[in-house]
């Protein structure tokens, strides 16, 4: 089970986008890399394919690695190091510092 998953609020500790906040979009685990919203933005130029296609100038989230974010505890308010322990035959994520469940 990973620590970081979709829709997890986060915190950037390392990196140009130090101390921003976001809401992750996708996960690559085989990468060890997540997409968060508004956050890393990337300039990709395109060119027009179909007629209803746009040309120009697209700005988009690009990855960030996983080892530059922490997850946001709501109670905290701070990133925090997510631990994972079994409950009624379950996997639970809770926070380290609060014991908070997620």
């Amino acid at each position: 089970m990973l620590n970081i998953l979709k829709n997890d609020t986060i915190i950037v500790i390392k990196g140009k986008e130090k101390g921003k906040k976001g809401k992750v979009l996708k996960v690559f685990p085989e990468k060890g890399k997540i997409i968060v919203e508004g956050l890393n933005l990337i300039k990709k130029h395109t060119k027009k394919r179909r007629q209803q296609d746009q040309a120009g100038i697209i700005e988009k989230e690009g990855p960030i690695s996983i080892s530059n974010v922490a997850v946001n505890c709501s109670k905290c308010k701070k990133g925090v190091r997510i631990g994972i322990k079994r409950e009624n035959k379950k996997l639970v994520r809770f926070c380290r510092t609060c014991n908070q469940g997620f």
